[in-house]
């Protein structure tokens, strides 16, 4: 007499479940990067809490605009490159991020910059930096 196995009775189910609760976890993401970038439009600054890099990256935002306060250009930071561990909240990146330009221009770090906004693409002509703040400009 043989039974069938708990993995062909419930197999289906499990990875159906799995699936679901991936796309949930990835629209939460989401949801949270959104908040994250009009809290930053609101207040102008480093809001906290904010998502973790792990989190950007499942919700598709791959890029970080920053402003420099010396030279006053945008630019975008992959956050896949970035050496900390992904549990690391994005306001905390913060602190190391330093204009190159500005750096190289007077041989030591000058300003540091602040955070504008997650981005899922790069800045470029199609996505021009800054539209998150259109009036500074």
């Amino acid at each position: 007499m043989s039974t069938k196995s708990r993995q062909y009775l419930y197999g289906t189910q499990i990875k159906m479940s799995a699936e679901r609760a991936r796309e949930a976890r990835k629209e939460a993401d989401k949801l949270a990067c959104e908040a994250w970038n009009y809290r930053m439009l609101g207040y102008k600054g480093p809001a906290q809490p904010s998502p973790t890099i792990g989190d950007a990256i499942n919700a598709g935002f791959l890029y970080l605009e920053v402003r420099c306060l010396g030279c006053d250009t945008n630019q975008t930071v992959a956050l896949d490159i970035i050496r900390r561990a992904k549990t690391t909240p994005v306001h905390e990146l913060e602190r190391y991020m330093r204009c190159k330009d500005c750096s190289q221009v007077r041989g030591y770090a000058y300003k540091r910059s602040e955070l504008v906004a997650l981005r899922p693409t790069k800045i470029s002509a199609e996505h021009p930096a800054s539209y998150w703040w259109p009036g500074e400009r």
